[in-house]
């Protein structure tokens, strides 16, 4: 028997749905939502009936009967660090998501309208794979500084999911393989998969492994704190240029790596060095995971919106290709990737994670 699934990922100014039968899309949409309709809300939280009155309103244009779904998923989002899995959405977890443990941020909202939307036609609702996935080594988790041990926020929910995508693709279990993901996007992840386990990865929101287009990502901390200390900037204001207004912003004024690309092409020196020193940096942390793993690789996956690029397949296969094979999968497909998650659980393929 299929299972119909009602997908919702929200982000900061739109809140992406999709509607499957199994694996099957049936349709998905972006509803946007304007900057002045969201600033009406002083927090997070506050957006949730509009957001929730604005799919179901959608779903009613759409034909669609909100009772026909048999599983609602949303994304997760910063709750206190968990292992891999689809998390049944439970009182606790809820809980967490509404006052926001790890800070507000508009994924919080996915498990939240799917835990009410659930509630009111009485089937379960779950998260996936959200971006507090944390599976690192004890090892991993030194940093140098007692008071400052490594924690990671990273694209786990597509690192996941193209990572088992390779495993199905070649008949073997995910867990009998060792990976190297590449995620490019607005940040960069690079995460060792060993054995089923992410079991070390750069933290991208807060400024860790190689710049992207928005990130400023592992600088030269005795001259930030330098910065820090200047008089010149606030806090937020040298937040901003670690997350925010670092990396392709910083050096060139955008966070469009198309642009850069033909900046580059077109003979803009400092586009053209910025450029050679992103795939620079990333070869670098992708070399540092193979340590991780002591050098036995089965194969690099290069993926997010970054490896449409053929310049970025061909840059990165001539730095990295010597370590393993390289797959690439493009882009970042989350709401195949949450529906996947739950069908997991539902079609009893893999328990569902106790938060």
């Amino acid at each position: 028997m299929s299972v119909k699934s009602l997908i919702i990922n929200p982000g900061s100014t739109s809140t992406k749905i999709g509607v499957f039968e199994d694996e099957q899309l049936l349709f998905d949409e972006t509803l946007r939502h304007p900057t002045e309709e969201i600033s009406k809300y002083a927090s997070i939280i506050d957006q949730k009936d509009f957001r929730k009155e604005i799919i179901v309103n959608f779903l009613k244009e759409k034909g669609v009967d909100i009772q026909s779904f048999d599983v609602i998923v949303g994304r997760g989002g910063l709750l206190k660090p968990i292992p891999s899995g689809t998390y049944a959405v439970t009182d606790e977890l809820l809980a967490d998501l509404k006052v926001g443990v790890q800070g507000q941020h508009a994924s919080n909202l996915g498990g939240i309208l799917a835990r009410e939307i659930g509630d009111e036609i009485g089937v379960p609702s779950y998260i996936v794979d959200p971006v507090v996935v944390d599976e690192l080594t004890p090892v991993a988790r030194i940093s140098g500084m007692p008071e400052l041990p490594r924690r990671v926020i990273f694209h786990a929910l597509n690192q996941k999911a193209v990572a088992r995508r390779y495993a199905k693709e070649q008949g073997v279990k995910y867990e009998d393989l060792n990976l190297i993901v590449i995620h490019m996007g607005g940040g960069v992840s690079v995460g060792a998969h060993v054995k089923g386990k992410v079991v070390d990865v750069n933290n991208i929101l807060d400024g860790e492994g190689a710049f992207s287009p928005e990130r400023a990502g592992t600088v030269p901390v005795g001259d930030l704190i330098k910065l820090c200390f200047s008089g010149k900037y606030t806090e937020k204001e040298i937040y901003k240029k670690v997350c925010g207004n670092g990396g392709y912003n910083g050096y060139l004024g955008t966070n469009d790596a198309r642009t850069v690309e033909k900046r580059a092409r077109e003979g803009d020196e400092l586009a053209q060095v910025v450029l050679d020193a992103f795939y620079y940096q990333i070869a670098k942390d992708a070399g540092a995971m193979a340590t991780v793993m002591d050098g036995k690789v089965d194969q690099i996956i290069l993926t997010g919106g970054i490896a449409y690029s053929a310049l970025t397949k061909e840059r990165l296969t001539k730095k990295l290709g010597w370590i393993a094979p390289i797959t690439v999968y493009p882009g970042e497909d989350e709401l195949l990737a949450l529906a996947q998650g739950a069908l997991r659980v539902m079609n009893g393929e893999e328990p569902a994670g106790k938060y």
